[in-house]
């Protein structure tokens, strides 16, 4: 299940944002629940707002002179609908003082009430983005999930088909291993899926006959990625006979895989003996870049044809 405690979000961002306990201990263990947020439509974290309340609602300056201002009933009456429209947490953030109401009303309700120097808008964005991660919908995937090129590339295919060799010779080409045999994605945007490493798998790469290396004792500190976006799966294949003569060999559609509901461009390579499965990998993901430029060879080379036949 995906949830976010509130005592976790105060532990991990404690030291980064400079949070403090005020009131409302009591409540540190609400939950924030990866399901609830999509189905409800709510902001993460954001300003004090009794319309569209945040899961987290923070208060600067200019929410806590609104409180002030009210009179006591109003503000009453304010604290009722922040408890009841299921906020998790309040945080005043930057220089405003808090009143002695909020603290009553965070021990009164159980909701922790949190205090941070930070300017209120640069405190939501690190919050946001850590939910954002902890709460992302994810999966798992066999391969070797690597930086090649600058491009996060998985190398998929079948047992012993010589992913994890093929991986060890683009990390002496200068790539970079973010995980090996357990790719755990991440769909951190509508469509952006980030890989990660198991914590026991990291920086390490099993090679049949070597056994496990650890990538970044042998290679040092630029040869591992902690996490990667995924833009590109090379899935790997034993070769049938007369495979490679019947291969297709001027795609027009490019191929892809639908993971958590995003699409990721594939290149499909036949593993045959003498062919440089290295070399081809860094040919796809620079040819990857291209297209994201605007570039594609396929279509100028169609064009170019066509061109031709045309003129002659």
């Amino acid at each position: 299940m995906r949830q976010v405690n509130i005592r976790q979000l105060f532990e991990a961002k404690r030291s980064r944002l400079e949070l403090a306990r005020v009131a409302g201990n009591d409540g540190v263990d609400r939950n924030i629940d990866g399901d609830d947020v999509e189905a409800s439509n709510r902001e993460m974290v954001g300003h004090l707002n009794l319309i569209h309340p945040s899961w987290i609602q923070v208060l600067g300056v200019t929410e806590i002179a609104y409180l002030l201002g009210l009179s006591e009933e109003a503000r009453l009456a304010v604290f009722n609908a922040i408890e009841l429209n299921g906020t998790t947490c309040l945080i005043v953030a930057g220089a405003a003082k808090i009143p002695p109401e909020l603290t009553d009303f965070a021990n009164r309700s159980g909701i922790p009430l949190f205090a941070s120097p930070k300017p209120s808008v640069h405190l939501m964005w690190l919050i946001r983005h850590y939910l954002a991660k902890e709460l992302a919908e994810s999966t798992t995937r066999h391969g070797v999930f690597l930086d090649v090129l600058g491009v996060g590339v998985m190398i998929a295919g079948e047992s012993a088909v010589g992913k994890s060799e093929l991986g060890l010779e683009l990390i002496t080409r200068g790539g970079g291993l973010v995980a090996d045999d357990v790719v755990e994605l991440h769909r951190i945007t509508p469509d952006t899926l980030e890989g990660r490493c198991p914590d026991l798998l990291r920086d390490f790469l099993e090679v049949r006959g070597l056994g496990m290396l650890n990538i970044r004792t042998m290679f040092g500190e630029t040869a591992v990625r902690r996490k990667k976006s995924l833009k590109l799966i090379v899935h790997l294949h034993r070769a049938q006979e007369g495979e490679l003569r019947d291969i297709d060999r001027l795609p027009l559609v490019a191929t892809h895989q639908e993971i958590l509901g995003v699409k990721i461009n594939t290149v499909n390579i036949p593993v045959v003996a003498g062919r440089n499965l290295a070399v081809l990998v860094e040919a796809a993901a620079r040819n990857f870049v291209l297209q994201q430029r605007g570039i594609d060879t396929m279509q100028e080379f169609i064009l170019r044809h066509d061109r031709m036949l045309e003129g002659g």
